[in-house]
């Protein structure tokens, strides 16, 4: 019988890839009004320096661990109360400036303070431009109320707080809002899964994991014996990690859940 859902955040119910293409795309606009530079091969430019220059500083290993990718790293402020996100929290003002006047660089462009502003930008854009999936709030309606919901979500709590604060319709629908960077270690590790099932008293045969990231939300629900339902909306390819269900839209969980429920 499953009577709980642990949903994943990021690309699952909110379109995060979304909103930072389209903060990169704002930004890249200032650029291209100022300079005439073409904004898709400076934003091209931007994610690869700042994909090179996350992975060279020593918290590189820690934001694996908890799960932050380097365009978080171009937003985030990283608040919270650890040694290693105090050391993010010194790290990205310069990262970001870096990466935005490397890549400025590479388009062509040599002008210090513009990729400083740009820098600045980024960030707002980013907290302006927040997209919910359109299903999303009609599912978890469906779901309130009948079943326990929980959150599941790698990160900064400080940032994945703030995620929550620009959508902030979403919140009310959890019963419990987990997010790695409290918990000290991210999926797919099976102790974050293990104790998101103690915070709702539940066995593992009662839940059923909904991602998008095969490597984390599915790999880790796997390693600990939940279901798990790997939400394709892009027709990705399978690796070698394979959920218990696929589907491409959320709506298409209700029959899966309808027929485990049959099954009990």
């Amino acid at each position: 019988m499953i009577n709980a859902i642990f949903f994943d955040l990021d690309d699952t119910l909110l379109w995060d890839q979304k909103s930072v293409k389209e903060a990169f795309v704002a930004t890249c606009l200032a650029a291209k009004e100022k300079y005439g530079v073409n904004p898709d091969l400076l934003e091209e430019a931007v994610r690869k320096e700042a994909t090179e220059l996350y992975s060279s500083y020593e918290t590189y290993p820690f934001t694996q661990l908890i799960g932050i990718n380097p365009f978080e790293g171009l937003w985030g402020n990283f608040l919270d109360d650890d040694d290693n996100f105090r050391k993010m929290k010194d790290i990205v003002p310069l990262y970001r400036k870096e990466a935005w006047t490397r890549g400025l660089k590479a388009a062509g462009i040599d002008d210090l303070e513009f990729g400083h502003e740009l820098a600045e930008r980024f960030p707002q854009e980013r907290r302006n431009l927040p997209f919910v999936y359109e299903e999303t709030f009609k599912v978890l309606d469906a779901l309130k109320g009948k079943y326990k919901l929980l959150l599941l979500t790698n990160g900064s709590p400080d940032l994945q707080n703030t995620k929550l604060d620009i959508t902030p319709e979403l919140v009310p629908y959890f019963d419990h809002i987990l997010i790695s960077g409290a918990f000290g270690i991210g999926k797919p590790d099976p102790s974050i899964f293990e104790h998101a099932l103690n915070q709702l008293a539940l066995h593992k045969d009662e839940v059923l994991m909904v991602g998008d990231n095969l490597m984390t939300d599915i790999l880790g629900a796997s390693r600990v014996g939940i279901k798990s339902v790997w939400i394709n909306r892009h027709n990705k390819e399978r690796n070698e990690v394979i959920p218990t269900y696929e589907i491409k839209h959320l709506e298409e969980l209700f029959p899966i859940i309808d027929s485990l429920n049959k099954r009990s």
